[in-house]
């Protein structure tokens, strides 16, 4: 991630040298007001002019603004960990487990790489696509979690699968018996309606559950063989485009996800950038 023209401008009117306490281009600003102020008015148009060539200067120059881009990175990651890690925070120590031995899998690879003196430029694409994979990774171990929260709260708080059937039952019993009146048997009826309807709606998220379970299975999988070709392969590009072809196949699977978040809560923006693989996540007690 690159900076913004504001950020490089704003850098370059706050840069200050090792050792220097002040910004030297405060002191320059201060000695022009000064002059200004008792010498002659002239001293400010020469010291707005010297000033936006400073700016300017500094602000294009290629090695400051690497170095300022290098900060935005930095703290973009850290902001990205820090959320990382506060989703991950509620979810069951399996889960958070499973995370991070996906992180140090993708790690794995990207090592391998490195070790195997791939490019940096194929290195560094390799790590966009590896870090969407666990990003998606993260949104269905979080769409999981929704799922099972509902699912454990209704079973606690509320009826069991087992005594919504029963229910069902013994009303489809009361609606068999003759001379029902017609009022109850409508009541009877709807209340019947009622039941099935959470039944079914039960049963999809059992469905949901399993095939959020399946999909975290594949990515892992996946993962793995990546890591076994990349131990194997000597050609970086090859390696690439097995990871894109991955990436690729799971867009029905995060668009499922989205479709998830009006039923179970909000999940489309968990994150703003893919969670880094060089930082794993923090293992707590369950």
């Amino acid at each position: 991630m690159k900076a913004g023209l504001w950020d490089y401008l704003k850098a370059a009117f706050n840069a200050r040298p090792i050792g220097m306490f002040v910004p030297p281009n405060w002191i320059g600003l201060a000695a022009f007001g000064l002059l200004g102020a008792v010498v002659n008015p002239g001293f400010w148009l020469l010291g707005a002019g010297l000033e936006l060539g400073y700016l300017y200067m500094l602000a294009f120059n290629p090695r400051f603004r690497k170095v300022i881009d290098a900060g935005v990175n930095s703290q973009t990651e850290q902001q990205v960990q820090n959320r990382t890690y506060q989703l991950l925070a509620p979810l069951p120590l399996e889960d958070r487990r499973r995370y991070e031995t996906l992180t140090a899998r993708c790690k794995t690879i990207l090592d391998q790489q490195t070790r195997g003196n791939a490019p940096k430029e194929a290195v560094d694409a390799q790590r966009e696509g590896l870090e969407r994979l666990l990003w998606i990774y993260l949104k269905l171990l979080i769409t999981r979690g929704s799922i099972q929260r509902i699912v454990d709260q209704d079973e606690k708080e509320g009826e069991g699968t087992r005594d919504l059937e029963f229910r069902v039952a013994n009303l489809q019993k009361l609606l068999s018996e003759p001379n029902v009146a017609e009022d109850l048997k409508k009541s009877l009826t709807s209340q019947v309606e009622i039941l099935k309807q959470r039944l079914e709606t039960r049963a999809a998220a059992r469905q949901k559950f399993s095939y959020l379970e399946a999909e975290l299975i594949r990515i892992q999988e996946q993962v793995e063989l990546i890591r076994e070709q990349s131990a194997l392969s000597a050609n970086p590009e090859t390696v690439s485009q097995r990871i894109d072809q991955v990436t690729a196949t799971l867009g029905g699977t995060n668009q499922w996800i989205k479709e998830q978040q009006q039923m179970y809560g909000q999940v489309e923006d968990i994150l703003v950038e893919s969670p880094p693989i060089s930082l794993a996540a923090p293992m707590q007690g369950a």
